[in-house]
């Protein structure tokens, strides 16, 4: 896959973007994978992360944060000030030409600034409004401020990671924030496949605790229908055994062998030289074996230890058995798989030089999508997004002069 990719399947969609930090930029970042003119509009200040380290820093001196190039990849910048009522025109002027406006602000803030989706729909009844907030624009705690750890916490994942026995664990990455982005991703796409056909856009409502709440499948399932209080299990699952990290003789691996004796599960047994655990007739379904993982664990995890984890890996598979090794971040980089797949896509920073970025995950056979350029600057497009409207140099520079835009 090249770096600079043909043109996505979103190509000619363009997104005004006010959203900032994680949520709502990795929802637009996704979307400038798939093609989508992506146009960043920024206060003065900046969007906050370009503030957050760790930095990228340059010969000159000059910082460039790795949190914002992380999800502003491929996106034009643009400066406005939507206080100041000369901005708030020229935004609602580029709002008359977009097909989806991103926001996420505390609910209320842009009907406050006059730019709020009953604003925008009489000017514009094909925009769609994507609004993406920790508790929604409806409900008691709408107003409140909510960022990821604090829905993981209010939506029970916290309350399910970690180890047997221990305290709440946050997962290793902000899933309050990624899961929002994905599924007002969805959401936005959604709508403009409902638009093209009905002539109208609509307002996109995504809660981040709504979205906690929804990927807690089997627990809030298992909680509905028979009253069961899910727990902290570790690696291991509910409900389906053996399905888990084991450690090896250098590190863990991790094995899923759920089915049955002339399956999975019989090839681990054969694979680990315990048949012992194949006579036993109690762990002959997952269910059984769910129902005595004491007796079970300890025999697995005594043969696990006995060889290294790339001996583990060779043998479990070769024996049909799914198994992967536990990774760490540089192993994931390095991962022979994810390379073949060009899950990494190097782009040039013209002052940090070469920088590698996640790739999208997304394959297609004509459309392909992926990362086109790196992050903008604060401002870098202003000129060509106005440009882009029929404003000259001039209309430029007096709007910069007001303090309209930057």
């Amino acid at each position: 896959m090249p770096a600079f990719p043909a043109p996505g399947p979103l190509n000619g969609i363009r997104v005004l973007d006010l959203t900032r930090i994680l949520a709502g930029p990795f929802c637009s970042m996704v979307l400038a994978d798939l093609g989508a003119d992506v146009v960043k509009v920024e206060e003065p200040s900046g969007d906050q992360s370009r503030k957050t380290g760790p930095f990228a820093e340059t010969d000159s001196g000059a910082r460039y944060s790795t949190y914002f190039m992380s999800v502003n990849r491929g996106k034009r910048s643009i400066v406005i000030d939507l206080k100041h009522p000369e901005g708030r025109s020229v935004f609602l002027n580029l709002a008359d030409t977009a097909d989806v406006v991103l926001e996420n602000f505390r609910p209320g803030v842009m009907d406050r600034l006059g730019v709020g989706y009953d604003v925008l729909k009489v000017r514009n009844p094909r925009v769609i409004m994507a609004s993406v907030s920790g508790f929604g624009q409806t409900g008691p705690l709408a107003s409140r401020a909510a960022l990821d750890v604090i829905v993981q916490a209010m939506g029970g994942i916290l309350s399910i990671t970690g180890e047997p026995g221990g305290g709440p664990v946050r997962p290793g990455v902000s899933m309050g924030d990624i899961t929002a982005a994905l599924f007002t991703s969805i959401a936005v796409l959604a709508a403009v496949v409902e638009r093209d056909r009905s002539g109208e856009g609509q307002r996109v409502d995504v809660s981040m605790l709504d979205c906690q709440a929804a990927i807690l499948e089997n627990p809030l399932m298992r909680y509905f229908a028979l009253g069961e209080m899910p727990e902290r299990l570790g690696t291991r699952h509910p409900v389906v055994n053996p399905v888990q990290a084991f450690r090896t003789a250098d590190g863990y691996v991790a094995i899923s062998a759920s089915d049955g004796p002339a399956g999975h599960w019989g090839a681990l047994c054969r694979a680990i030289e315990r048949p012992g655990l194949l006579d036993d007739h109690r762990f002959d379904t997952s269910w059984g074996r769910t129902q005595h993982l004491d007796e079970m664990v300890p025999v697995i995890a005594e043969a696990m230890a006995g060889r290294t984890t790339t001996e583990w890996v060779s043998r479990l598979a070769e024996a049909g058995v799914p198994v992967g090794p536990v990774q760490d971040v540089a192993q994931v980089a390095a991962d022979p798989q994810l390379r073949s797949r060009h899950m990494f896509a190097e782009l040039e920073h013209p002052a940090v030089g070469p920088v590698t970025f996640v790739n999208t995950p997304i394959k297609m056979s004509r459309t392909q999508g992926g990362p086109r350029s790196v992050q903008p600057e604060l401002g870098e497009h202003t000129d060509d997004v106005l440009g882009d409207l029929g404003l000259s140099a001039a209309d430029i520079a007096a709007l910069r002069r007001q303090g309209a835009v930057a």
